[in-house]
This record gives C-alpha cells, sequence and structure tokens, in this order.
C-alpha cells in the first residue's frame, strides 16, 4: 500500500469523491409522499398566485391619492359605494372620492391603487373616515406576485420540506421529480463491538457508529443499508464488503481505518478495486480511506464515533448532496471567542463549540468522546492555510442540525 497514510487536503478527497459521485435515478412520487426527497425539476405554476389583485386586509379599497394628508386629527371623508364579497369579482370601479369595502383575500374593484385598514377607518353610515394616508400598492398582493407561471416557485436541488410542500399544492404539483434516495452501506467492524442491547464487559463497546451513520444519511436523505457487526476477519470483511457493493450505491465501513495488525480494510479494497486516498489532512479523521470498487465509492470511516461524524460532515455529506443534486444552503452561526483556538498549519481542523448568545466557546474534548456531539452546539472548521483563532476575534461556525 504505497498510499497508505499519504496526506491529502480535505478538498481533494471532496474532489475525488464527487468525481465518484453518480448522479441516482429520476422518479415521480405523489406530492403526498414527497416529503424530505430532493426535487429534480424546477417547478412552476401552472397559473399565476394569485390570479387577480386582491387585498391582504380587511378594509376599503381606495384611490391612494383620496388619501393624501389624512390623519387622525383631519380625517378624509369618502362615499361608500358597496362592499365585495369573497368570492366574486366587483363590477363597479373605484373612482375618486369613493371606496368600497373589501376583505381580506377579497378581489380588488377596478380602479383603486390601494387598501386602507379598517383600523385606521370608520363607517358613518353611507361615509367612511379614513385617518392615515394610503400609499399606492399598500396591502395589495398583486396578480403572480406570489408564484407565476414564469418563474420557479421551487429549484431543482430543493430538499422538500412541509412548507414547500404547500407551495408545491398552491402551484397545483400532484406529483413531482425527485430524485431516488442513494442507498449507503453500513459495515460496522471489529471483535470488540457488541450490538446495543448487551452490556459491555472489559475491552468491548456497543455499537455506536452503525446508528451514527444510520441517523446521518436519513437526514442526508439517504436510504441506510444496515451490513452489520463485522469481526476482525478478512474473509467475513470480504464478503461484507461484496454483499455491500451489491446493495449499495456507497459504502461506509467503520473502523479499520488506522494502520495496525488488523487493518484490513484497505487491503481488501485494493483486492477488489482500488484505493484513492489512505489519509487526510483533517483532525479529527486522519486515517479516513476513500476508495471505489464497480466504481463505487468506499469510505472507511475512523471508529472513534466523534471523528467518524466529523468525517461524515467533512465528505460524506457532499457526496450525498452530489448524487441527488441537493443545494447545499449551510447555516452559519457567528459570535466571539471566548478563548484561542490554536491549529496546525497543513490540515483542516473541526472543533466543536457551544454558543450562548454572541459568545461561542470552544469543547476541546477527546475524539472518542461521543458526549462532545451533543454538549455542543456545531463545529467551527479552521481551514489549512491558517494556525488557529486568537481569543475575541469573531468567527462563523456551522450548527449540527442542517437541511
Amino acid at each position: 500500500m504505497s498510499r497508505f497514510l499519504s496526506v491529502v487536503s480535505v478538498q481533494n478527497a471532496r474532489d475525488t469523491l464527487t468525481f465518484l459521485a453518480r448522479k441516482t435515478a429520476d422518479k415521480s412520487v405523489l406530492l403526498g409522499d414527497s416529503l424530505g426527497l430532493i426535487l429534480r425539476k424546477d417547478i412552476l405554476s401552472d397559473c399565476d398566485i394569485p390570479g387577480f389583485n386582491r387585498s391582504s386586509v380587511d378594509g376599503y379599497a381606495v384611490c391612494a391619492s383620496d388619501t393624501v394628508g389624512a390623519g387622525e386629527s383631519i380625517p378624509i371623508m369618502l362615499t361608500l359605494i358597496g362592499r365585495v364579497g369573497m368570492g366574486e369579482e366587483p363590477s363597479d370601479p373605484i373612482t375618486p372620492g369613493t371606496c368600497m369595502y373589501i376583505p381580506t383575500g377579497g378581489f380588488l374593484p377596478p380602479g383603486a391603487d390601494a387598501v386602507a385598514m379598517i383600523e385606521y377607518c370608520e363607517e358613518m353610515g353611507e361615509e367612511v373616515l379614513i385617518s392615515k394616508p394610503m400609499a399606492v400598492g399598500e396591502n395589495i398582493v398583486f396578480k403572480g406576485e406570489d408564484f407565476s407561471t414564469t418563474n420557479p416557485a421551487l429549484k431543482a436541488g430543493t430538499k422538500i420540506s412541509s412548507r414547500d410542500m404547500g407551495v408545491l399544492a398552491a402551484c397545483g404539483a400532484q406529483e413531482v421529480i425527485v430524485a431516488s434516495p442513494p442507498r449507503v452501506a453500513i459495515i460496522s467492524t471489529g471483535n470488540e463491538i457488541i450490538p446495543v442491547h448487551e452490556t459491555p464487559k472489559a475491552g468491548q463497546i456497543r455499537d455506536v457508529n452503525t446508528y451514527l451513520c444510520t441517523g446521518f444519511i436519513v437526514e442526508c436523505g439517504g436510504t441506510p443499508i444496515i451490513i452489520g457487526t463485522i469481526p476482525d476477519e478478512r474473509e467475513a470483511l470480504e464478503t461484507a464488503i461484496q454483499d455491500a457493493v451489491q446493495k449499495a450505491d456507497i459504502v461506509l465501513i467503520s473502523g479499520g481505518s488506522s494502520k495496525g495488525e488488523r487493518d484490513m480494510c484497505a487491503d481488501i479494497i485494493a483486492a477488489r478495486g482500488e484505493v484513492l486516498i489512505h489519509g487526510i489532512a483533517l483532525s479529527p479523521g486522519k486515517p479516513t480511506i476513500i476508495g471505489k470498487i464497480d466504481g463505487k465509492p468506499i469510505i472507511g470511516l475512523p471508529g472513534h464515533p466523534a471523528s467518524a461524524y466529523i468525517v461524515l460532515i467533512a465528505l460524506v455529506r457532499d457526496l450525498l448532496y452530489a448524487m441527488t443534486g441537493q443545494i447545499r444552503s449551510p447555516v452559519k452561526l457567528s459570535g466571539i471567542l471566548s478563548s484561542s483556538v490554536p491549529s496546525a498549519k497543513g490540515r483542516e481542523d473541526y472543533i466543536r463549540i457551544i454558543q450562548d448568545g454572541d459568545i461561542i466557546t470552544p469543547v476541546f474534548g477527546k475524539s472518542g468522546l461521543t458526549n462532545t456531539l451533543v454538549m455542543s452546539d456545531g463545529f467551527l472548521c479552521i481551514p489549512a492555510d491558517i494556525e488557529g483563532y486568537e481569543k475575541n476575534t469573531r468567527i462563523f461556525a456551522e450548527p449540527w442540525s442542517f437541511e
């Protein structure tokens, strides 16, 4: 293994995985089944929404020029010429000096260019007193202002949320074209790994990474396939990897990526395919393996859960997004560092952080401590070309939760 732990940059590793990414197939799903899936095509409404100019408040349709100078002490007076019924298109126009009552969502009468909110109006028989000046277009939703037949309401790559489902319904999308979720096989290795329901004895640990990876894959829009826990036996691991490659688009192998006598993962990948990278300038996560078998990405994750999760965040997420076309829109946390954060130049450091108001506190924990994932709010990525940040520096971090 000539490339064993010959580290490459994180960006090099991302580029390698992106090159391996195969777009998943398109599929058509009913609107009710679309939650969490990735749109493959832009969505345009089948009609302008709204289909007419309408009021956004209860009030009176007016000519804005009639309300110039109106105030509480000197209201203007307009003649009430009718009322707009819901679902009705008014035929009588608004002319200077007149107004018409209109409910929220009502069809704006011709000639009106503003709506005075009912809170600023007082109806007195056939007259209405208005105590606030209106600007042209105030309290009006214009035809096609919400969604139109020419501008996409949702773009390809959008992960469909409950809010997006409402938009799809408004646009008349009974069915949508989405990306088939990538199938991701998960193999957990190690003689010391035991099932979750068992109590660990000396030298044993529960199978954390299978469930850590499973949840992450679902969050990223993939479908996890649990292959199982495999002992450190070459034949068993070879069989598991072969099974995983047949069933999935991506294979994650937890453990077995540190140099040592029991490290067979890289050898098996090389024998059946190719090891592209073994060692990334990433902390934690340096001993990560990236290879391919039958053109499919095979990723050997560190055994420590916190280290494995950083690799999922730094590399696997982008691979999944590339396969589905999902748009990545990271949310950033901003704050002032409560203490200095050192970093070795030449590697990308991921530091867990806690945010309290405008203060961000680094969480310095050992990579094997899973509690740092739940005791922190997110992570700070320190680029490879700098040597950390000084105390009181304003930095931008990323929360654990993402869409």
